[in-house]
């Protein structure tokens, strides 16, 4: 049952990684152009030479990205697959596709929009090379306590909802979340290292694109996975015992 779930949680990793490198190409590719395209124009006025291409722009923007993409989908999928097995039969009466479409809903928003909110996505032009580890810890920090957030929002829910009724655990659970993560994001420190001179539009387009190809992978992993997986308990109460 489990391996099944996450052969077709892979599959829907894949399909949707697949969904996010055509968005990616199209939004998001020629944002980072632009953007590397202000760094060397910044770099020759200070009489810098430009860095070695290890990496050809053209590989970055084709196989680089479709490798990565569909990689990231593919895991995230088997993972997400996982999540799904051991909440599916401890959530009440929801179906395959209320729960997996609400449990990437969830997701996206702990793993995405709130990490996002205090550190969201910058173009590679901007950002001090030395600081690049500092930066990427806080953010998986970000994400670490938004997800255990989420979780102790979801057991509060339940023990709301047998006290107060599932309307007003819901409330309450999902204030309690709110006033927990803007605890952390005060706390935690901010880092502004957009240049000046940087185009306020072109880093807008770079950060929503950055937004929209999150919001397709795992909207397509949350509606379809749960599409293949209530076929496949269709599929299997219509086959008839051996012998019948």
């Amino acid at each position: 049952m489990v391996g099944r779930l996450l052969m077709r949680g892979m599959l829907t990793g894949i399909v949707a990684g697949l969904l996010t490198f055509t968005f990616a190409k199209i939004a998001g590719e020629p944002q980072v152009d632009q953007a590397i395209s202000f760094e060397e124009k910044a770099d020759a006025a200070k009489g810098e030479a430009p860095e070695p291409e290890i990496v050809s722009r053209h590989t970055q923007a084709g196989l680089g990205l479709l490798t990565g993409v569909v990689v990231y989908g593919a895991a995230v999928g088997g993972l997400f697959s996982l999540v799904f097995a051991y909440a599916y039969g401890r959530s009440g009466r929801l179906g395959a596709r209320a729960l997996s479409a609400l449990l990437a809903l969830a997701a996206f928003v702990a793993i995405v929009i709130v990490p996002n909110l205090k550190y969201p996505a910058n173009p590679p032009s901007i950002g001090d090379p030395e600081t690049i580890g500092y930066r990427t810890g806080l953010f998986f920090l970000m994400i670490a306590i938004s997800l255990a957030a989420t979780v102790f929002s979801l057991k509060l829910r339940r023990h709301a909802a047998a006290r107060f009724g599932a309307w007003n655990g819901a409330i309450v659970a999902g204030a309690v979340f709110i006033v927990i993560i803007a605890a952390v994001q005060l706390g935690l420190p901010s880092i502004n290292e957009v240049p000046v001179a940087f185009p306020a539009a072109l880093l807008w387009k770079f950060r929503l694109a950055a937004l929209g190809m999150q919001a397709i992978m795992w909207t397509t992993i949350g509606l379809l996975f749960g599409a293949l997986v209530e076929r496949a308990q269709q599929s299997s109460r219509n086959v008839l015992p051996a012998g019948l």
